[in-house]
């Protein structure tokens, strides 16, 4: 039997609630790696819909883990939903202002404590009109650059059709596919000086990887990056 990370009173609620609301708007299916059953691991993935995070916790918590997402730290005012990420040591993401640094270094300390660490390279909803990953942010890279653990890219495809720009549409029943990727090696970028260009270099690498999961699982020709290159 798969050995389950415990994590307390919080995520079994959170899970009550998660795994029926999951199963009713889809089935899933998954192929490819794994994830490990223990130590930190950095999961990098795709984020087409808001319902992503949704299904990513039950499929991290599936398999036997307890995820902790970057998220926008305004959730955390939010009437039981603060209390669970608290309480659940979710991690929250102050983008713009003097504490934006305190995000990473709090996943720094979630991998030091061997737990699953779930980023979005985007830092937000994908603006490709089509759901592929085009455009990310420093964040993700910094974090895998700075921490030599496993850093697993995963793609997920059909939470789009279910949540979309507002339209939620529940039936009929979709499928969500996971696609999880082999770790990825950084090993020849980190003796360079941590800079804008190595930074550019490995985002563009991160986000390739993941067209070319997702391509897998939508039977298409990814698109590649945009040439005016990556936010930051």
């Amino acid at each position: 039997m798969k050995r389950r990370e415990r994590g307390g009173f919080w995520v079994g609620l959170t899970a009550t609630i998660l795994y029926p609301i999951t199963w009713l708007l889809a089935r899933r299916r998954v192929s490819g790696g794994e994830i490990p059953a223990e130590g930190p691991a950095l999961l990098i993935m795709n984020h087409p819909s808001l319902l992503d995070p949704v299904f990513d916790a039950v499929f991290v918590h599936g398999r036997g883990r307890v995820p902790r997402f970057l998220a926008k730290h305004s959730l955390w005012r939010l009437p039981l939903v603060g209390s669970a990420f608290r309480a659940t040591d979710q991690i929250p993401v102050y983008r713009g202002t003097s504490a934006a640094g305190d995000s990473l270094r709090a996943a720094d300390t979630a991998l030091e404590k061997d737990r699953v660490v779930v980023i979005y390279p985007e830092g937000t909803l994908t603006h490709d009109p089509d759901g592929w990953p085009v455009l990310g942010r420093t964040g993700a890279v910094r974090l895998a650059l700075s921490n030599d653990v496993p850093i697993i890219p995963i793609v997920r495809w059909g939470t789009k059709a279910i949540l979309h720009k507002g339209r939620f549409r529940p039936l009929p029943r979709r499928t969500v596919a996971y696609l999880i990727g082999e770790p990825l090696d950084l090993s020849a970028f980190r003796a360079r000086p941590v800079d804008k260009e190595l930074l550019q270099e490995v985002t563009d690498l991160v986000l390739l990887r993941l067209q070319e999961l997702l391509a897998v699982l939508r039977g298409e020709t990814p698109p590649g990056l945009p040439q005016t290159g990556q936010a930051a």
